[in-house]
């Protein structure tokens, strides 16, 4: 359990008028998200089938929640770590056209997940996806998009310091765009998580790209990415320089989708190459599936960043450790 707790805390607003916040930052986003990448709200499970392939595997070690139901004998039923895979599969079924996309408010449980102030066991965030052509699967795709998520999270700042200017969090005016090798030849004595705390307070907010292969110094990984949704070469995170706790918030992870071919290759890098029997891949190796984008933003994140919360219970009702409310309580940091 690490804990960031800031000196002389001052929340700004109180419980009730936080939660008034929190209504008005989620439906305002979402709707203008939808509006800026073209995404039509859908329905999403909060459970799927193992044996569908569709849950996130995310880092590869975490274990998702899972049970069995009195009508489903046999079937190992797991809750979502997050939809990064469903929402492919969905935008087949369900027949949207080219440049079209969805999103779901997706809640989830990871178990395995460290709490910290940014991180809880329960996430809540939107999950999009939408599809492009075979030959937009580019750079220029990539950062053309997390521009637009970046002008809707920027234009969102102006709205809540509309409402509650006593509260908000002033975010920088420009994403900048940085690959994960650039920060290993930059900062090579650096873990990878202090080098996007340098470069995010240096640049105020960040695109850090291509996550999930070995670099070429350490031999190592930036970090972890599930090798059959997002193309390790097309992804990234966007990070924001959190004044309040003096670290790096990471707001969406998000990328182009694997095709066939980096399919192959990540299964083979990964060592997984046992899922290109299940039916997502099946159905995406034989060229059944749209090439899209996609990613999932943060809610609780998001109204963390704008409006200045210290930690994410702040805008979040979940499970905590005892001893983390504890001291949180008298830091002046008041959990739901």
């Amino acid at each position: 359990m690490t804990l960031i707790l800031p000196k002389d805390y001052d929340a700004k607003l109180s419980i009730r008028e936080t939660e008034d916040a929190i209504r008005y930052i989620r439906e305002t986003f979402q709707d203008e998200l939808s509006a800026e990448l073209n995404l039509q709200r859908m329905s999403a499970p909060m459970f799927v089938d193992k044996a569908s392939g569709l849950n996130d595997d995310l880092n590869g070690v975490e274990e998702p929640v899972h049970f069995t139901a009195k009508d489903l004998p046999g079937e190992r039923i797991e809750v979502v770590h997050s939809l990064a895979k469903w929402k492919r599969m969905a935008l087949k079924r369900y027949g949207f056209g080219m440049h079209e996309g969805l999103y779901t408010n997706m809640n989830a449980i990871r178990k395995d997940e460290d709490m910290d102030n940014f991180h809880s066991i329960y996430v809540d965030q939107w999950d999009w996806e939408k599809v492009i052509a075979k030959e937009e699967r580019t750079e220029a795709t990539l950062k053309a998009t997390v521009k637009q998520i970046f002008k809707v999270i920027k234009h969102m700042e102006h709205e809540v310091w509309y409402k509650y200017p006593q509260a908000v969090y002033h975010l920088p005016d420009e994403i900048h765009f940085v690959t994960t090798q650039e920060l290993e030849d930059r900062w090579p004595a650096l873990t990878p998580m202090e080098r996007e705390d340098a470069i995010a307070k240096e640049l105020g907010c960040v695109f850090v790209m291509k996550i999930g292969d070995k670099l070429k110094r350490s031999g190592k990984r930036h970090d972890g990415r599930a090798p059959d949704y997002d193309d390790w070469a097309l992804n990234g995170d966007i990070i924001f320089w959190y004044e309040p706790l003096q670290c790096k918030l990471e707001i969406s992870s998000m990328g182009i989708r694997v095709s066939e071919e980096s399919l192959t290759a990540q299964l083979k890098k990964a060592g997984a190459e046992e899922r290109a029997k299940l039916p997502f891949h099946k159905a995406l190796l034989a060229g059944e599936l749209p090439y899209t984008i996609g990613g999932g933003i943060g809610q609780s994140r998001l109204c963390m960043l704008l409006l200045g919360k210290a930690h994410v219970g702040e805008v979040q009702a979940s499970l905590w450790p005892a001893e983390m409310r504890k001291q949180c309580e008298q830091a002046g940091i008041h959990l739901l």
